[in-house]
């Protein structure tokens, strides 16, 4: 068991306490594993019953479910029952009638959308509110049409539709429902007997979603299992979740030199070998900068996880999840075998935050010569420097027709606000994440503090991939800043939506705009970003 300092234990759990406190999330709940095992833990808040969360306490992991969906296939492919460069639409047929976006375009495979690399958009605000969804609804969605980011195959971008496109094709392959093969094959194999598919099948408490509602907290709904859950679906616990960790990680073990005799490195214990595990902890695709919000590390996508390169450490794997009332990570190094789950039940937590600065303080602890790089920021109250320098002309940005008309009519919108032109230019999510009444009042209130002139052309603008766009509109006391990013849909609907003030005296750089899955916690829900480019994200 590695010898952890108290004061850095300490230090972990005093960042969960202070996140209650500063009225973030409800409840907060943490732990440290090794490779023997769950090392540390500790909560804080009210799970619901008046008491503090602990180890057991069941909560949303959202997308940290996806490594578990990869697992599954990856099981099925060892058994020699499908090919990872098999087409979607050989298990998906109603694919066949999406337009891809050029004529020589292939259909996407499993491999590319285990890697997110099937050409689709980064969708997280309209995937988070389609989980119960029929199969037969999502066949509806595909016949209805797509829009692609890029040509499926040659670029990375977070899509929670592909992943629900894999689910479908693990139960085509194996003949039962995703969630009976994901359980079946690998969880209780693992004994992860209290990460489930459905709050009712859960043994231990579950706790309930919250979103900040004006200055309290209002509880949410839970979801059922459906079309999407491959997506994010589980529920778990920090004493099962950082079993899981402890098992991928353990696929390295032995895997440094000077290396241990043949046949005697690693253990193949549970359902994927360790030569699966680790191909799962590969960077498969490299990322654009600024996709992994909170990173400053190099990084790519493997197969259901983040890999990011360390200097010191090597690779650091992790993975955020983000679902309406809960928000989850979890992260560790493969050379060491020092890792962290973290969960809280509060849309927009983004717990990932204290969950990689724990990370961070515990490998400053035990290897020696680590930097801390959240840490040292945070001590040191180091400035970020603010510019201009990363925004277009209007107009100059290669989007999508789709994008071009979703912002004019999001410019009508703001110039004269109707909840029914609202619904018709957003996708449904848009309401059920911050209801129109609220929405608007942030508006109103983003626009009167810098007096903005909404019938004046955007001075700037600025895009990340062809189906999302961000502008500013100027003001007399500073600009708005209006951002938009479009669902997966044909139709064009708008997913995210975000209308914040920028006064003169506070202009965020784009490189220094922060990302949902790290952004301190929104105190106007209208007014934050719901997604990151790639995510919880977020998450």
């Amino acid at each position: 068991m590695s010898r952890l300092s108290p004061g850095v234990l300490g230090a972990v759990d005093a960042m969960h306490r202070q996140r209650v406190l500063d009225g973030i999330a409800p409840s907060s709940v943490w732990g440290v594993f090794d490779r023997d095992g769950l090392v540390a833990s500790g909560g804080h808040g009210d799970r619901g019953d008046g008491r503090a969360p602990d180890a057991d306490t069941v909560y949303r992991i959202a997308s940290c479910t996806k490594s578990v969906t990869a697992a599954t296939l990856l099981g099925l492919v060892a058994d020699g029952l499908v090919s990872l460069d098999t087409p979607v639409t050989e298990f998906v047929p109603a694919f066949a009638a999406v337009r891809l976006p050029t004529a020589d375009s292939p259909a996407p495979t499993l491999r590319m959308l285990l890697t997110m690399s099937a050409g689709f958009p980064t969708d997280d605000p309209w995937a988070d509110r389609q989980e119960a969804l029929r199969d037969q609804d999502l066949d509806d969605v595909l016949r209805s049409g797509l829009l692609f980011d890029s040509v499926p195959g040659t670029g990375f971008a977070y899509s929670n539709l592909g992943y629900a496109l894999l689910g479908r094709a693990v139960s085509v392959v194996a003949g039962a429902p995703f969630p009976a093969v994901a359980t079946e094959r690998v969880l209780r194999p693992l004994g992860l007997d209290d990460t489930v598919f459905a709050a009712a099948e859960a043994p231990g408490l579950v706790v309930t979603g919250h979103r900040r509602a004006d200055d309290d907290w209002e509880a949410l709904r839970t979801t059922g299992p459906g079309a999407f859950s491959p997506i994010g679906g589980l529920f778990s616990t920090v004493r099962d979740l950082a079993r899981w960790g402890r098992w991928l990680a353990a696929a390295f073990d032995g895997t440094a030199a000077p290396f241990a005799e043949a046949g005697s490195a690693g253990s193949d214990v549970g359902p994927l070998t360790t030569a699966e595990r680790r191909a799962m902890q590969q960077a498969m695709r490299v990322l654009p900068p600024g996709s992994l919000p909170g990173s400053t590390r190099t990084a790519g996508y493997g197969f259901g996880l983040f890999v990011e390169h360390d200097p010191a450490v090597g690779p650091i794997v992790s993975h955020s999840g983000g679902y309406p009332g809960f928000s989850a990570h979890m992260r560790w190094s493969v050379s060491t075998g020092l890792g962290v789950v973290a969960f809280e039940n509060a849309t927009q937590a983004k717990v990932s935050v204290a969950a990689t600065r724990a990370l961070d303080l515990l490998l400053a602890d035990a290897v020696p010569g680590v930097a801390v790089p959240h840490a040292v920021a945070a001590a040191t109250g180091a400035p970020v420097t603010r510019s201009r320098d990363d925004e277009r002309a209007p107009g100059s940005e290669p989007v999508l027709p789709s994008t071009r008309a979703a912002q004019r009519s999001v410019t009508r919108l703001l110039a004269d606000w109707s909840d029914a032109e609202a619904g018709a230019v957003c996708a449904e999510n848009v309401p059920l994440d911050v209801p129109w009444h609220r929405r608007r009042a942030a508006i109103d209130r983003a626009v009167a503090e810098v007096a903005a002139e909404l019938s004046a052309p955007p001075v700037a603008e600025r895009s990340v991939t062809p189906t999302h766009l961000r502008w500013w509109v100027p003001g007399s006391r500073g600009r708005l800043r209006v951002e938009i990013r479009l669902a997966p849909l044909a139709s064009g609907l708008v997913q995210t939506l975000v209308v914040r003030a920028e006064p003169d005296e506070v202009v965020p750089a784009e490189a220094a705009a922060v990302p949902a899955h790290t952004a301190a916690a929104p105190t106007d829900p209208a007014a934050a970003p719901t997604e990151p480019v790639a995510p919880d994200p977020t998450a």
